[in-house]
């Protein structure tokens, strides 16, 4: 295993910089004295302000160049790629959610499949060193082998939201064979941490907590039979897309997906026991939720769970985050932003 390092002379196009990862990672590169240029559309999707603090964290950096626009606007993509040329794509940039993908799925159709095809032809016409983008878990459906696998069988998933991924890795693969553009998916296994998505079940655990409302868990309340959930701490999800980005595939058709995920599952109660045991450190009292147990949700899965073995003979990938050490973060992060008293 040996991996290039960042090159701070390429210029770094981050989609979605607005959003939890896309931060993140942007940060990171800037850090490290690289140019970057974000594009979001700051939409509505959960609490904007968010979004507003994230960038403006990212504002005092001479290289950080902000474009407000859509992925989804040709026009608007092809004008980012003329002006900055960048030499490497990270396209996080999407609607994300599982469940909100049955509510509302138009929109996952014109981010996820237009607005990926928008940056992929992008990168056809302003030629690119490597294009990394956004898969997920969700790819893998139902599966029952675990730990996944990326050789597994994927043509089966259980949400919209999934099949949009999917395709992602499709047309990728496509566009690596027509016209040898280096792509590399990264197939996301629960991201979590400080300044997270609010639409994610810790954070509304939490939030439901403060305002003293029950907490939902759908799992039918069988705890033999547990849901199972790879939670990835957000610092070890970043050093292992840093790692990846001056490192394209250099396969006939150069294109890859990896597992990005902590190998490590745990039972959703045992992760929300932890959570209870962060946010009573946090605020210094007894913390223990209202819980209502319910059926699993339709699309959602019984385990997700990485094996990650692909990316660290690639490039030396081991997250080193615990859940314990993760959660207390959030929770330290969450009574501090939310002043919580």
């Amino acid at each position: 295993m040996s991996y290039k390092p960042l090159n701070p002379d390429k210029v770094y196009l981050v989609t979605g910089a607005a959003g939890f990862i896309g931060y993140y990672l942007s940060k990171k590169l800037l850090d490290q004295g690289c140019k970057v240029i974000g594009v979001d559309n700051v939409n509505d999707y959960y609490d904007v302000n968010l979004k507003h603090i994230r960038l403006e964290k990212l504002e005092p950096f001479e290289k950080f160049t902000f474009v407000k626009g859509d992925i989804a606007d040709k026009d608007a993509v092809t004008s980012v790629f003329e002006e900055h040329k960048p030499d490497i794509v990270v396209n996080l940039a999407a609607q994300a959610g599982v469940r909100y993908s049955i509510e509302n799925p138009d929109v996952y159709i014109q981010s996820n499949v237009v607005g990926f095809h928008n940056i992929i032809e992008a990168c056809r016409t302003y030629p690119v060193d490597h294009l990394v983008y956004a898969s997920s878990s969700s790819v893998y459906g139902a599966n029952k082998k675990v730990p996944f696998e990326e050789t597994d069988f994927v043509d089966n998933p259980v949400s919209l939201y999934a099949s949009t991924k999917k395709s992602n890795e499709l047309m990728a693969h496509t566009y690596s064979h027509l016209y040898n553009i280096p792509s590399t998916g990264l197939r996301f296994f629960t991201v979590y941490g400080p300044m997270g998505r609010p639409d994610m079940a810790y954070f509304g655990f939490t939030e439901k907590y403060f305002n003293g409302e029950s907490i939902k868990i759908y799992n039918n309340g069988d705890f033999e039979n547990d849901l199972y959930r790879d939670f990835t701490y957000i610092d070890d999800i970043v050093i292992g897309i840093e790692r990846l980005l001056s490192n394209p595939p250099e396969e006939e058709v150069p294109h890859k997906v990896f597992n990005i995920g902590n190998n490590s599952p745990e039972k959703l109660m045992t992760f929300i026991g932890a959570l209870e045991k962060a946010l009573s450190n946090a605020t210094g009292k007894e913390v223990e939720f209202k819980k209502e147990f319910e059926p699993i949700k339709p699309g959602d899965v019984p385990a997700t769970y990485a094996s990650t073995d692909r990316l660290n003979e690639a490039v030396g990938f081991k997250p080193q985050t615990s859940i314990q050490d993760g959660l207390q973060r959030f929770a330290d992060w969450y009574v501090g932003y939310y002043k919580i008293k």
